[in-house]
């Protein structure tokens, strides 16, 4: 995700640079053959690509409106995960007493909380179409690994390593079973936070919806050269480069936002809360 202040003006014109030329040439090729051909059927009354520009505005200001709605949810959502993720760590330092005679105990939450941070960065790379084992090593046993693997939800698989955990302390009776069902209640609210953050990656945005604005935005496009051209002379090159740039960046915004999870620059920054959970 872009986690700086100032968004480079090339990153955004680069979304739609061929767009902005094609838009250029067809301008440029509409003006000419006015002025050249004299040709004053080319014009149409302006009110015909005003009212088609309001609805479309209308349009895309929905489709923009829920599409940020999904993304808002999903950093919503992370958020949580690190609240919960903080509150299970604490949890366990709390419940489970540790001495300094007992390095079963210390090695049983550092455990626990190592791959508790695993579970954050392979849930992000999991969302994202990645490999949600790469660089685990470093925080999950190859015991823990090889379990993992045999299932096709790394997560859900952590998690449930999470509750076998959970079960042995409390037989070893570092927890009493009160802890026990604040900790499993912890661990749910985890695996909610998880079906939450897959109900938005599984669920698409209509398509046909998309693709009307899509058609009805280009046709705006389309008509605009000829409602300006008696007004504005060789000025509607750039001119209806510049409006039709705006609703370009305003409809490609919105495709963007609407899947919060596709590994592109605006994308919920899940690697970096996943970092922040881990310090």
């Amino acid at each position: 995700m872009l986690l700086k202040g100032k968004i480079p003006v090339k990153y955004i014109l680069g979304k739609i640079k061929y767009e902005i030329i094609l838009i250029s040439l067809y301008t440029s090729t509409i003006w000419y053959l006015s002025k050249e051909y004299n040709i004053h059927e080319l014009s149409i009354p302006l009110g015909v690509p005003t009212i088609l520009g309001t609805v479309l505005s209308l349009l895309l200001a929905f489709r923009s409106n829920q599409a940020y709605d999904r993304w808002w949810e999903a950093r919503i959502i992370w958020g949580s995960i690190v609240n919960e993720s903080r509150t299970l760590t604490r949890q366990l330092l709390c419940f489970v007493q540790t001495g300094y005679n007992d390095p079963e105990k210390k090695y049983f939450i550092d455990r626990f909380v190592n791959r508790q941070i695993s579970w954050c960065y392979s849930l992000g790379k999991s969302l994202r179409g990645l490999d949600p084992l790469e660089g685990s090593g470093r925080l999950l046993s190859k015991k823990e690994i090889a379990f993992v693997k045999n299932h096709d939800s790394v997560p859900y698989a952590l998690l449930n390593l999470h509750a076998k955990d959970l079960k042995l302390a409390l037989e070893e009776g570092w927890i009493n079973e009160f802890q026990q069902v604040e900790l499993d209640d912890t661990l749910s609210r985890l695996c909610d936070a998880m079906g939450k953050c897959e109900r938005i990656k599984n669920t698409v945005f209509p398509m046909t919806y998309s693709l009307y604005i899509h058609f009805a935005l280009y046709f705006f496009i389309l008509l605009l050269p000829f409602g300006v051209i008696e007004y504005v002379g060789a000025i509607e090159i750039p001119l209806v480069t510049i409006l039709a740039s705006f609703f370009l960046l305003i409809e490609r915004m919105a495709v963007h936002l609407q899947d919060p999870f596709e590994n592109r620059p605006t994308d919920t920054p899940m690697m970096s809360i996943s970092r922040s959970i881990e310090r």
